[in-house]
């Protein structure tokens, strides 16, 4: 039967360049490969077309003999060159960035040593601080319980006397190969799950997975200003990995309660303060107790009308990780009219009014017009 011309198995033009033609050959890998269509024998066929393909418009000189002789031209029969065995794969690593990574997702293996030795599993532990501590930071008593590394057996998994043999199955290597076809894929071997030996008396206590259960108490910082839902990792805390494998990590997840008077937007506060009539319409200086509980002298101008924002520079969250640098202090001055006037204080509002005069027909505003 005579061969289909390799562009057209790859679907791409005749002048197409080499990034084009890797292109087309990893999506057509990836779509008829043997261990993604078991059983199937034309997507195996159209693999093995299109990696014959891509191993001919792939190299530059075969390419060039193609394109002017044809199949003449690279018939290793006719002396044109190797034609398709082993070097079909030569570029299969830059190809795919790793055999392993593009077909373990679809096969759930990985071919490279080592990946298979299991890391334990993190940890989440939540807490809830007040406010003030998650601006100021502080520290936090946590105690939780995980499997850590076996105290018997130091977490070998194995009793004292006992010895480690080599598995019979991989014969040490850790992996075991899965043929389709031509092609093979190295997957951890199943009975010693990659380790590369078996241990011929478990230990008692873990029962071979060198794994026991402890409590942890321990103290955590709690940063200076981090901020609602963060979390914290400390590193190697977590669940102890099975036969000595790495550790897992604790993430210590951050709640911080509401306060009574301030909000926060970034490393900002906000807070509100009332204000009467006349320490508006004057002007005053009032006092006010921040956050950290410090006095401050705050001034406010005459004229200031309800809803105006006053800001105090530095006196408001430290930023995370960046020592002496805080954001601001914003104040909402809301003007407080008095709702119980005695007699006297209203013949004087009354004579105010006759002086300044009152509004008796407002225009509607927006209410972004309203500081």
């Amino acid at each position: 039967m005579a061969k289909r011309d390799y562009y057209e198995i790859l679907g791409v033009e005749k002048g197409a360049s080499s990034d084009d033609i890797k292109k087309a050959y990893r999506k057509l890998a990836i779509q008829f490969h043997p261990d993604k269509n078991p059983g199937d024998k034309a997507s195996e066929e159209k693999f093995k077309e299109a990696t014959e393909a891509y191993e001919i418009l792939s190299d530059t000189q075969k390419r060039a003999r193609y394109d002017q002789y044809g199949f003449a031209g690279i018939d290793p029969s006719a002396g044109g060159g190797a034609g398709f065995g082993s070097e079909a794969f030569r570029d299969f690593e830059d190809l795919f960035g790793g055999f392993g990574d593009i077909f373990g997702s679809f096969f759930g293996s990985s071919s490279r040593r080592g990946d298979s030795t299991p890391r334990g599993n993190d940890l989440r532990y939540g807490v809830e601080i007040d406010f003030k501590d998650a601006v100021f930071g502080t520290k936090v008593d946590i105690a939780y319980t995980h499997n850590a590394s076996c105290s018997v057996c130091g977490g070998s998994g194995a009793e004292a006397d006992s010895k480690k043999k080599v598995c019979p199955t991989c014969q040490g290597s850790g992996q075991v190969r899965r043929s389709s076809g031509f092609f093979s894929i190295a997957q951890p071997c199943p009975t010693c799950g990659g380790e590369g030996h078996i241990i011929e008396k478990p230990c008692r206590a873990c029962r071979g997975s060198g794994l026991e259960k402890k409590q942890v108490k321990r103290s955590v910082e709690i940063p200076a200003g981090i901020e609602q839902g963060k979390k914290i990792r400390i590193n190697g805390l977590g669940e102890a990995g099975p036969n000595g494998g790495q550790a897992g990590d604790l993430y210590v997840a951050v709640h911080v309660r509401d306060h009574e008077s301030f909000e926060r937007n970034g490393n900002d506060l906000y807070c509100q303060i009332p204000i009467s009539i006349v320490q508006a319409a004057l002007g005053a200086e009032i006092s006010v107790t921040t956050l950290d509980d410090k006095k401050i002298k705050l001034k406010i101008p005459a004229g200031t009308q309800s809803g105006k924002m006053l800001r105090v520079k530095e006196a408001g969250v430290p930023f995370l990780h960046m020592n002496g640098k805080r954001g601001d202090l914003y104040i909402k001055i809301y003007v407080e009219v008095p709702a119980n006037l005695s007699s006297k204080a209203k013949d004087l509002l009354a004579q105010l009014g006759a002086q300044i005069g009152s509004n008796d027909e407002p225009k509607p505003m927006k209410l972004s017009q309203i500081e």
